[in-house]
Parts: C-alpha cells; structure tokens; sequence
C-alpha cells in the first residue's frame, strides 16, 4: 500500500540556518501520526514543504500520492490543513470566514460546519478581531475538518484550547482514524500525542531521529519502581541486573529505575517476600527528553 506521505532525502536550507537535512519519512494510510520536536526542530518547515508553501533546497516529496511541487493544488484539495501560526481575516465573523473558505472549496455542506463549530464552541457570530486565540483556533479546527478530508496537516493544533475542546478535538482524531483517514500532526505537547498517535517521529535540529511506535517508544524509557518487602533486603541482589539504575534500599524499601523489561527486578524480588510494588509508567516527555540526551 502507498504512503500517503512520502519524502527522499528531503531537504530545506536557510543559508546558514537548516530547516531540515535529508529528511525520509513514510506515513501509512488511515493512521495518526505524530511529528514530535521542540520549537525550531524543522516540524513547520517540512509541514510548509509539503504543502508547497516553501520550495526545498533538495530531495523530494509525494503527498497522496502526488509530486508535492508539481502538484501542490491537487494535494491542497484533498487535505485539509492547520498552520501553526493561524493568520484569519480580522473584519469577518466566523461564520463568514467558513462560508468563504467553503467556497473556496467548491462547496461545503453548511451542516456539518455547524456540527463541527458546535462541538468545538467556536463562535459564529463575533467579529474574528475580538475573539481569543483559542476562539480563533477553533475556527481554524473547523475549517480543517469540515470538507472531510483524507488527510489531516494539523501543526500545532491544541495551542491555546481549554482542556475540555481538546477532549472534544481527541474524539474528532479518532473519528478520523476510524474513518480511515489519515492524520499528520505536529507537536511539542507529548501527552496529547500519547493520546492519539499511532507512531511517532522525533525530529532534532532538523533530521529525524526516530521513528516508531507509541507502545515501542515507551518501552525504551525508564520505568521508576519501588517494591516494599516484609523485611530487609540486601542491595547487592538488585546491584547489575540488566537495566537496573539509581538503586537505593532502605531497609525493607529498595527504589529503582529500570530501562526496558522488568523482568530480571521481578524475578530477583521474588526470592523475598513483597508487600507492595508501585511502578511509575514513563511519560512521553522522559522518553523525548532521553532521546535529547
């Protein structure tokens, strides 16, 4: 099955400054995937080049299919799209602003905009000047959304939303996949993407990283665990097992990290009588921040 997103060695240079270097990158039909960096990593920069907003210095991009330069109107047609830097027209409502991008695009059926613009809580009737930027960002949700599109760009895409619009704009992602639509969604926001995303690429100061899956990247980090035994425990049957760091025992208390199985720490706290085991899953943000070390 093609990639819906596919680049070869894509690169965009700004003099001195790197974009991004030598970029591969293949995303699947109908899954959610996530573009993980910090601000400046190159994730604006490879979502403009795929949209032809911004020429690259080398390499190539297909987007469904489709050369991204020669045929960027046809791409920009079937995908819908959210800038990380929204910019609306200030004098419009928001309803005027949808009923012009709608246009735009041939033609939109106005109920799903407002099912879309309900489920949001954007404001329909407020001038575009008075609204806030999460107020704003909802009505770029919407337009992204509302000709439902086989692919999603969404850079950015919770900036400025209250926590219950993001728990709304969750369930549209997953309706989305279900829909077997496909997903691209950039972010520094980690527990969103671990909510999400079926895998993930981390892009460092311009070329990608990783790649993987959720599940996998989280099995990579550190899990923080802490057993409490019926009595004391020598530190020296935890000492060197396999991914075992940052050993303390107290007495009955033995803490630990533990990188990738837990199974040798298992089997050695067997051998004693436990009381208690808490294990602390690793969050996203350990895992992106032990990729940076």
């Amino acid at each position: 099955m093609n990639n819906i997103i596919h680049t070869s060695q894509l690169t965009k240079s700004y003099g001195k400054a790197r974009g991004v270097l030598a970029l591969d990158l293949a995303v699947r039909p109908g899954e959610v995937f996530g573009y993980l960096g910090p601000n400046g990593a190159g994730k604006t920069t490879t979502i403009r080049t795929l949209l032809d907003f911004i020429r690259p210095t080398s390499g190539s991009a297909a987007v469904v299919g489709l050369d991204s330069r020669r045929d960027s109107i046809a791409i920009r047609r079937r995908a819908g799209y959210l800038p990380g830097e929204l910019s609306l027209y200030e004098g419009l409502t928001g309803r005027d602003f949808l009923r012009y991008m709608a246009n735009l695009r041939g033609g939109v059926a106005w109920r799903a905009v407002e099912g879309l613009a309900e489920r949001l809580g954007a404001s329909l009737t407020q001038p575009i000047r008075t609204l806030s930027h999460g107020n704003k960002q909802k009505l770029g949700l919407v337009q992204a959304f509302m000709h439902q599109p086989e692919l999603l760009i969404l850079d950015e895409p919770t900036q400025g939303l209250d926590p219950l619009v993001q728990q709304e704009f969750y369930r549209m992602i997953a309706e989305a996949r279900a829909a077997g639509r496909t997903v691209f969604l950039s972010s520094h926001v980690l527990p969103e993407v671990e909510k999400t995303c079926d895998r993930v690429g981390i892009i460092r100061g311009g070329r990608l990283v990783a790649v993987e899956e959720v599940a996998s990247l989280k099995a990579k980090a550190l899990r923080r665990l802490e057993i409490r035994f019926a009595a004391s425990v020598p530190p020296a049957a935890f000492a060197g097992l396999p991914g075992v760091r940052d050993l303390q025992v107290e007495n009955s208390s033995l803490r630990c990290t533990v990188t990738g199985s837990l199974d040798a720490v298992i089997k050695a706290a067997a051998e004693f009588e436990v009381l208690d085991l808490t294990s602390q899953e690793p969050s996203l943000e350990e895992i992106f921040l032990a990729y940076y070390a």
